[in-house]
């Protein structure tokens, strides 16, 4: 009950994190944690593999798709500069981080069979790992492509129609800038234009 309430929160301040974030790839950041968040969740439940894809579609997979759209959309719009290194601060914590989050999935999933999920109807308990039970890659497969098959396709239409319009959206419109140099020229000669356009 402990771990609930400490993944609970995690996934509400993850959340809030994501749609309140002032930058994008900060909100990326969040949404990487909440998924995190949530396949301790399901490692909670009993539901290892649903853990196991959660990590592995939508965090390894999704959410790279979603930074290569922001760099898309990004590129040729506004400059980036660049900051300062922060490698050797956050080396440290970063480390320290997940060696604490290693050792609590490995704690989970040591002691994932003492928790006794709500079983659905027609799919009976068991330990972890164990074939037709409540979390199962079979109990999952057949929730899937049974009752689940219509919301499984439409997702995977969605996704397809996104990627289209990522393409589409962040065409190469704009010139083709090789250097700083010839950018901040570029910028310099496109504001001179609009400076004249206004005084006519």
């Amino acid at each position: 009950m402990i771990a609930f309430w400490i993944l609970a929160v995690i996934m509400l301040g993850s959340a809030i994190w994501c749609i309140s974030a002032s930058k994008p790839v900060y909100s990326v950041v969040a949404l990487l944690l909440h998924f995190a968040a949530l396949a301790a969740m399901y490692l909670t439940l009993n539901a290892e593999f649903l853990a196991v894809i959660q990590l592995i579609v939508y965090s390894g997979a999704i959410l790279i798709l979603f930074l290569f759209v922001i760099a898309l959309l990004s590129s040729g719009v506004a400059s980036f500069s660049v900051g300062p290194n922060r490698l050797p601060r956050i080396a440290i914590p970063a480390i320290v981080l997940i060696a604490l989050a290693l050792g609590f999935f490995t704690y989970a999933m040591g002691h994932a069979g003492a928790v006794v999920p709500a079983a659905q109807a027609g799919s009976p308990l068991g330990p972890v790992g164990t074939a037709d039970v409540f979390g199962s890659v079979n109990d999952f497969g057949k929730a899937l492509f049974t009752s689940y098959l219509l919301p499984f396709e439409i997702t995977a239409l969605l996704l397809m129609v996104a990627v289209i319009g990522v393409i589409l959206l962040a065409g190469d419109h704009a010139p083709y800038v090789a250097t700083r140099k010839h950018a901040a020229e570029v910028r310099r000669e496109m504001r001179e234009a609009i400076l004249r356009e206004g005084r006519q």
